[in-house]
């Protein structure tokens, strides 16, 4: 074997007896530890967790966020001050698991308040007004991981607010689903089961049932609408 170029050698050595690669002549020395984490630079990214309502969005979203406090990172939770169903301020699911939140009227106050946060949570992202998609690619641009859940259509099967927008700019989308209360299979919609033809109703099992797209056309057409090409909620 040919004899190594100096500079490959020298680091063999060190790395031989335990010792961090010297620096290059006439450089400064650089602890073993800040190198290491110059190679492991945060990067930003966007999450997206969407489905029918009773699918357990916020539930995953909760879970997700609590395993960034374990890591001790910062961790800022935000939802629209209109979705008071359970409390006035923290994120609850449905299966009343919660954590603690800061209520926003507008999708811009999270990034003036997000600031030193290393994780952001965001639910109900379908109430927020459009302007989220270009907050939630700032706050990645800064190197921040970007959780977001949210209603991906409303009680009429439509793509609903913010969401589609933010599902096509995300790294990772999630979709989960709730259970047809009618036949068992995967839901596909939230069916509104009270007259009011609002897109903002804010509801719980009283106002509406998760049903597949099956069940969810038999519905339509008993009500004299006929099915539906595609499918809205709350």
């Amino acid at each position: 074997m040919g004899r190594l170029p100096q500079k490959h050698y020298l680091c063999k050595q060190n790395n031989a007896a335990g010792r961090a690669p010297s620096a290059p002549s006439g450089g400064k020395k650089l602890p073993i530890m800040q190198l290491f984490q110059e190679d492991n630079v945060r990067q930003g990214r966007i999450e997206v967790i969407c489905g029918s309502m009773f699918s357990g969005k916020t539930e995953e979203l909760i879970r997700r966020l609590r395993r960034a406090r374990i890591a001790r990172q910062r961790v800022e939770i935000y939802k629209p001050g209109i979705d008071t169903r359970y409390s006035a301020e923290d994120v609850v699911s449905h299966d009343a698991n919660s954590i603690a939140s800061t209520p926003v009227e507008a999708a811009a106050s999270i990034l003036l308040l997000a600031g030193e946060a290393q994780v952001v949570g965001i639910d109900e992202a379908q109430f927020f007004d459009e302007g989220l998609v270009e907050v939630c690619g700032e706050l990645a641009n800064r190197g921040k991981r970007v959780i977001i859940a949210g209603l991906d259509m409303d009680f009429q099967g439509k793509p609903f607010g913010p969401m589609p927008a933010l599902c096509a700019i995300a790294e990772e989308v999630t979709k989960v689903h709730a259970v047809c209360v009618r036949c068992g299979a995967l839901a596909y919609v939230s069916h509104r089961t009270v007259a009011d033809d609002r897109r903002v109703l804010l509801g719980e099992l009283e106002e509406y049932e998760p049903l597949c797209r099956s069940c969810y056309n038999k519905v339509q057409e008993s009500d004299g609408q006929g099915p539906r090409p595609e499918a809205t909620a709350r």
